[in-house]
């Protein structure tokens, strides 16, 4: 990110490209414009960089070329793994299990099909701490459950989840019944920092996308396991082993690609680096609420509340002095709805019923490659003097 006079403490949302991706998608933007589907010499040349992308996706995640869908973004990637999963059930009325702090991406399509009945849905609830407890997930599993869909780290307050040991319970039930069920994960805030690869995690679908990875917007990815029954759900061509029509975006999957590169290549150090300005800005924020888990959680996730104060109004303060922050997920800003993260946290903590703005005056701050010591010292700073200037009029 260029330097500047402004904090930005949202990478959750968005993070900038590097340059360095930046450099090589100018290059194909220039020299490979074909489209990959055509059999003519340029076409012939845009599809062995398609398929050589691919190829070092899936050497990324421990997956097979073949396993590696590219599609829009997570968003994207969600829909089509639990829609095409669902279209392509032989159940009456397939049954999925989630959990009530998803992405709304998954949230939303879990509501959808709900309402047209076209499955049930399970909504396991996490413990006050925002992690799900993984005997929970077992217990929901019925018969007829062909999906299991929870999300590798939140993207609100960053907390981490049991992946492998929900695995673990599922492939015990599967065994015990003679069931197919499937474990899908949207990992697209892990990527960065967690264990990625697919079978050491114990699924079968796992979405990401570039712009959480300092690659471009507008391209992300799903992994498919082998012989795994999923249909498209969009139509109009067949890329993308059938199940994503539409001409492959090249120029960004290129810039996805080398942005996994530079992923895995700091990935260990910049961790480190992130957990120490992390639990810095931690002991610091003593007066407020933090909100998840204080150790599996994501080494740039800060969350707070500021009890009394409504998010909106921090947000904008914060703003004014230069500070980019967030209240939630960027994806449900402007609904006027309080974080239904923060709402599950806070029900299952039996505070939902003492103060509504414990659930409205939350505070989100991602860290991110260019964040400094002192960055947080001026935001914390900020944060209370903002705080003192305003807690007379809410209190």
């Amino acid at each position: 990110m260029p330097k500047s006079n402004k904090i930005y403490l949202d990478y959750a949302s968005a993070t900038p490209v590097d340059s360095a991706v930046s450099t090589v998608m100018a290059k194909y933007s220039k020299e490979n414009f074909a489209n990959p589907s055509a059999i003519h010499d340029a076409g012939v040349k845009v599809k062995k960089i398609l398929d050589e992308s691919r190829k070092k996706v899936g050497e990324f995640l421990g997956a097979h070329h073949d396993e590696i869908i590219f599609t829009s973004g997570a968003t994207e990637s969600n829909n089509l793994a639990i829609l095409g999963i669902v279209n392509a059930t032989k159940e009456k009325i397939p049954h999925i299990v989630t959990t009530n702090i998803e992405h709304a991406s998954v949230l939303e399509v879990c509501k959808y099909l709900e309402q047209t009945k076209k499955a049930s849905i399970t909504y396991v609830e996490v413990e006050k701490n925002g992690i799900v407890d993984f005997k929970k997930i077992r217990k929901a599993l019925k018969i007829n459950t062909i999906l299991v869909s929870v999300m590798y780290a939140n993207n609100e307050i960053g907390t981490i989840q049991p992946l492998q040991k929900i695995a673990k319970e599922i492939r015990h039930y599967k065994k015990i019944n003679n069931k197919k069920i499937l474990f899908h994960t949207d990992a697209t805030q892990a990527i960065n920092y967690l264990e990625i690869r697919a079978e050491k995690l114990g699924v079968d679908l796992l979405s990401f996308n570039s712009a959480k990875i300092y690659g471009p917007k507008g391209v992300g990815v799903l992994y498919v396991k082998r012989g795994t029954s999923i249909e498209k759900i969009i139509f109009g061509g067949n890329q993308e082993s059938d199940l994503r029509p539409g001409t492959e975006n090249i120029v960004n999957i290129v810039g996805l690609v080398e942005a996994l590169k530079i992923t895995e290549k700091i990935k260990e150090e910049e961790t480190k680096r992130l957990i120490r300005l992390r639990n810095y800005f931690f002991e610091k924020l003593s007066p407020f609420i933090i909100n998840g888990d204080l150790e599996n959680r994501l080494p740039n996730n800060i969350n707070i509340t500021i009890p009394n104060i409504p998010s909106d109004l921090l947000i904008i303060e914060l703003s004014a002095r230069g500070i980019m922050a967030s209240a939630k997920s960027a994806c449900k800003t402007g609904d006027g709805k309080a974080s239904h993260v923060i709402q599950a946290i806070r029900k299952k903590a039996n505070l939902s019923h003492q103060n509504k703005m414990e659930v409205n005056g939350s505070l989100r701050f991602s860290l991110g490659r260019n964040t400094s010591k002192r960055d947080i010292d001026i935001t914390i700073k900020a944060l209370f003097e903002i705080w003192n200037k305003l807690k007379k009029w809410y209190n």
